[in-house]
């Protein structure tokens, strides 16, 4: 037990580095998202072809792969050559490629809104703005509940992923902790920990929808 105890501070630390990946992420990539989907749906063809190749690039390829390529090869890239440290560059790729998940979620969100509310919008005077931040927008809320907490569930476990850019993070730690003193005991503190996140995510997300559940009542 003593040995459990041992474990947790240096879990903890590495607790906050996950956390604090998942909140900038979050902040970041889901504005950026609903960019994207407002421009998926856009009138503006090229706009929705380049959006539609973005989403397509992210989606189609691991977020390892473009972990280790905002790291190790954007340097070289011709034109951008960029440098990211460790934290910025899973930062970056963590917000792009959540923003493409983020970004179909809210795009079927808004589409599922009855055309004819559009309509209406439009008879009481209301342009393109103020259709989507009064009446769309706050419908599609309710609906996307579901698949963004799936979604921001998944986030909460891939940030483990950033161990390869040597990111003391939850599952480094633990890892480290097994070679050093052969037993897999971190490995199931590290599963107390995520399972903990998660379940905080779940009830969250769980009371979210009972709160916009009331008013289909």
């Amino acid at each position: 037990m003593d040995y459990v105890f041992s474990l947790l501070g240096p879990m903890a630390q590495g607790a906050q580095v996950t956390l604090k990946l998942f909140f900038i992420t979050l902040i970041l990539a889901v504005p950026l998202g609903l960019a994207l989907a407002l421009a998926r749906i856009s009138r503006f063809q090229a706009l929705n072809w380049l959006v539609n190749g973005f989403i397509w690039l992210m989606r189609g390829t691991p977020l390892m792969l473009q972990l280790l390529f905002i790291y190790f090869a954007l340097p070289y890239v011709p034109v951008i050559g960029v440098r990211l440290d460790d934290f910025p560059a899973a930062v970056v790729a963590f917000t792009l490629n959540y923003a493409a998940y983020f970004a179909e979620i809210f795009r079927a969100g808004i589409q599922s809104i009855d055309r004819g509310q559009y309509e209406g919008a439009k008879v009481l005077g209301m342009n393109y703005v103020q259709t989507m931040r009064r009446i769309v927008l706050p419908q599609m809320v309710q609906r996307i509940l579901p698949p963004m907490s799936n979604e921001t569930i998944t986030l909460i476990k891939d940030t483990a992923l950033i161990y390869v850019l040597a990111l003391n993070e939850v599952l480094r730690v633990a890892r480290g902790f097994v070679q050093r003193d052969f037993t897999s005991t971190p490995f199931i503190v590290a599963a107390v920990f995520y399972l903990t996140m998660t379940l905080l995510l779940t009830w969250i997300f769980q009371r979210l929808e009972k709160h916009y559940a009331k008013y289909d009542n």
